[in-house]
Formats: C-alpha cells, structure tokens, sequence
C-alpha cells in the first residue's frame, strides 16, 4: 500500500512521541551523543512521556501545520510547525528507522514548513546530516550551538538591585513580557507563556519598578528573557537556588553565544551535556545573548 499523509490532532500526541522517541534514540547511536539518558530503559521511557505529554498536547493545540505519515494504517513520521507573530518554526520532523531516506521526509516536511513570503523561519536542529541538508536548501543557516548546562542546585545568596516576583499574566505583566520577547525574538508568543505557567513556576525580574525580563524554573526550565546581560548571572543563581531542594538537578539550554550565561554557568562547576542541538534561520534576527532557551529543545 502507498504511504498516506493525515493531519495531525492532540489525539496522536502520544503516537508521535513514540515515533520522536525512536527516531531520536536511532539518532544518538549514529551519533554517539545520546539525547536521553537511560533511554533504553522502559521506566525512562514512561517518566520521559510523563514530563514531555504537557508539551506535545501544547504544541499541538496550537500547530500552524501538523502532519503524520502513515503506511498500511500505521504511523511512520510526523512533522509540525508553530506560528507566533511573523516568525514560522519548525518543532519536529521524525521519521521511524527503517523508512528514513525514502521520501516520506520529503513530504512531511514540504506540507508541514512552506515558504512564506510573509515569514520568516527558524528551526532547532539535531546533528543529523540528512535532517541538516534539508534545512540548508531549503534556505536555512546555521546561527548557533545550543547546549545544555546542568549540576546538582546548591542554596546562593543573590546580591542584585533586582526585585524578583512570581510572573501573574495580568495585564501590565503581559504587555511587559511582550515587550520584552519583541526586542529580543521579534515577535509575542502569549499562548506560550500561558502554557510555560501551568508546567513550571515563573518569575519577573524588576529594577524601578518596571520589569527588565521573566524566567521560568521547574524539573525542566527556561527560558529566561532579559533586557540586561548584566542581569543573566544573578537570575541564575536566583533559579538555583529555588530549585535547590526540590530537584535533583538544575539545568539550561544555552545558545553559545550567550557569554554572560556561559561564563556564570562554567564557574559555577556546571556541566555540558554531549548532546548539541543548532539553531537555524533563514534570516538573522534576535538577540541570543540576553536569552536562553527553555528545555525540552522543540520551540524556540
């Protein structure tokens, strides 16, 4: 039977993490670098699927193209796009072992990422090569490494002019964090942080008054915004430290770019994991040193 192509629904969120899954395990062993620890172990598998279904049912609800490839009924791979403001990203393109290379990305992704002369795209890529040279001609640059920092939290004394309060989306909060995500990504992204609320614990930052930039912290965190590179080291501190004796670890997506991050993370004895993720455009935009991504690496 041919290979078919349905749109997506949150229903499948649980089908195409078992695809993401498997191809992103495929992956690590091409690789060397694996994406998630302990992968081979079922228990893994049901706690990862526990952290990550929040996420998947999110993005599905608000895809702006959602597809899934299937073949004799069963599903094979799945691509999805979001939409926010004028910036179209790319959150996943997967496909099983087995039937990679043989036109079912090619498809997906032609359905799911279309040029659009009223936006520009991004994408969060792995170090697959064929995934990469698809990117690539279709226009895409690489920017960045993306990596992540981790270590055991340890209780810090912050000593800043900052005042830290737990984020509410009321009015006057939401125009400032749009705000802030305008100067920084150039677009808004409210659905996003609606959902960031309701799967980690947010904080503003303030000076004056006004809010220079937010942050979230959870078992997974980020991102963080701020106005200030100044501000980066002492936001940190202040995230470990709140996770400090609530987690086990406190860990960050750092585009490496960002030195304020990295220099505060390194002296901090923090520790890089092997897996690297790029970013990728097709235009250059943003201001990657006063941001860091938030954890898992699907949306930007």
């Amino acid at each position: 039977m041919p290979i078919t192509y349905r749109p997506g629904a949150v229903q499948d969120s649980a089908l195409v993490f078992e695809i993401f899954y498997r191809a992103i395990m495929d992956l690590g062993q091409r690789t060397g670098a694996m994406p998630i620890s302990g992968g081979d172990d079922p228990q893994v598998v049901r706690n990862l699927w526990a952290r990550r279904k929040s996420m998947f049912e999110h993005i599905a609800r608000t895809a702006s193209a959602f597809w899934v490839a299937e073949l004799d009924g069963t599903p094979i791979g799945y691509a999805r796009a979001i939409r926010r403001g004028g910036m179209q990203e790319l959150t996943e393109f997967f496909v099983i072992p087995g039937v990679q290379s043989s036109g079912v990305g090619q498809e997906l992704f032609r359905r799911t990422f279309p040029e659009d002369g009223g936006f520009h795209r991004s994408i969060i890529a792995t170090l697959d090569e064929r995934a990469l040279i698809r990117y690539l001609k279709a226009g895409m640059v690489g920017r960045f490494p993306i990596k992540y920092f981790s270590r055991e939290p340890e209780l810090l004394v912050v000593d800043a002019d900052l005042e830290i309060e737990r984020l509410e989306l009321t009015p006057g909060v939401v125009e400032a964090i749009n705000r802030v995500d305008r100067e920084l990504l150039g677009h808004e992204r409210l659905e996003d942080h609606r959902w960031l609320l309701s799967d980690r614990d947010g904080f503003v930052y303030k000076r004056g008054g006004g809010i220079v930039g937010y942050g979230y912290v959870g078992e997974v965190s980020g991102p963080y915004a701020l106005l200030e590179r100044k501000d980066i080291p002492v936001v940190l501190s202040h995230a470990e430290s709140y996770a400090c004796g609530k987690w086990d670890r406190f860990g960050v997506e750092v585009p490496l770019v960002n030195r304020s991050a990295i220099q505060h993370l390194l002296a901090r004895g923090f520790r890089m994991d092997s897996f690297t993720a790029i970013f990728t455009s097709d235009k250059d935009f943003g201001d990657f040193e006063r941001y860091i991504f938030f954890g898992p690496l699907f949306m930007m």
